[in-house]
């Protein structure tokens, strides 16, 4: 059951008994071998090859196979995605007004959903492509709606400030850095204060907090959350950093923080888990920060 998860997690599709079958790449060759050796320490037996064709197939036939299971797997998504549709629909037509926040969670959760079948699903099936299509306007109406609920309760008003007002602070945050404190910071010491430093606080310490301190992502602090705007993103707009890679990055830290799925970002799942590593093994929150913002250099590079 163990060894058929992990088959059914990368994407594979049983072909005759315990016959199973993936496209090659190199990842999944490194995946199969790393299967077999854990087969055998559990004193079972496995093996692997690399086939240009199986010749009692046509290669139409086997990407049917995989299309087929992917389809099953578009399906079950599809069922959970009808009630949100029929919500959005009820809205759209004059009906009461709904909780947007739990619309956009519940929005989330099956986007998470659709990009891990998405992942495997290896020749781009056409239940994929529709479901998609039904996402994306999804997506549409909800932040139309949101951006409704955001008129109502008036705009949102972030100060401008000068980078140069900030030089040599010591910027404090709560313990235990993850997603949005991580990003906050890099971004303070790659764009607005080079020599920061971090220090971590409880926040009913906050107010004991030096002269030369700058509170950040912790309520009532200097920068924080402001609307539905994470911490990283309001440091953005309070700076005026338009950086291309950077509105690129606060949509991944806002999905990730925030949980709301508003930008649909497909590298949030991979970035969390490499933070949550991080955490788990950092030494203390000072180490797990640096790390953290490592990781986000490493990210705004590729953006570039």
């Amino acid at each position: 059951m163990k060894v058929w998860r992990k088959l059914a997690k990368a994407g594979a599709v049983q072909l005759k008994g315990a016959v199973y079958i993936l496209p090659f790449s190199d990842d999944h060759y490194e995946f199969l071998q790393w299967l077999v050796s854990e087969i055998s320490e559990m004193k079972g037996e496995g093996m692997f090859t690399r086939i240009e064709h199986i010749d009692s197939m046509k290669d139409s036939e086997v990407i049917a196979l995989f299309d087929r299971q992917r389809a099953s797997d578009y399906m079950a998504i599809g069922k959970a995605f009808d009630d949100l549709e029929r919500r959005l629909g009820s809205i759209r037509q004059g009906g009461k007004p709904q909780n947007i926040r739990g619309l956009s969670e519940q929005f989330g959760k099956l986007l998470k959903e659709f990009e891990e079948v998405r992942r495997i699903d290896f020749f781009s099936s056409k239940e994929g492509a529709a479901l998609s299509e039904r996402i994306r306007r999804a997506a549409a109406e909800l932040k139309k709606l949101s951006g409704a609920e955001t008129v109502k309760e008036g705009p949102l008003t972030i100060s401008t400030r000068a980078a140069e007002s900030y030089q040599g602070k010591s910027w404090a945050t709560r313990k235990r850095p993850f997603i949005d404190r991580m990003a906050s910071a890099w971004l303070i010491r790659r764009f607005i204060d080079k020599s920061a430093s971090f220090d971590f606080i409880d926040e009913k310490d906050m107010e004991a907090a030096g002269k030369n301190s700058v509170v950040f992502d912790m309520r009532g602090g200097a920068f924080t959350h402001i609307g539905d705007l994470c911490t990283f993103e309001v440091l953005m707009k309070s700076f005026t950093l338009k950086d291309k890679a950077l509105k690129k990055m606060a949509e991944i830290v806002h999905d990730l923080d925030l949980k709301d799925g508003k930008y649909g970002s497909a590298e949030a799942k991979g970035l969390e888990d490499i933070l949550t590593g991080i955490r788990k093994t950092a030494g203390d929150d000072k180490d797990a920060l640096e790390k953290g913002m490592q990781v986000f250099e490493m990210l705004y590079m590729s953006k570039g």
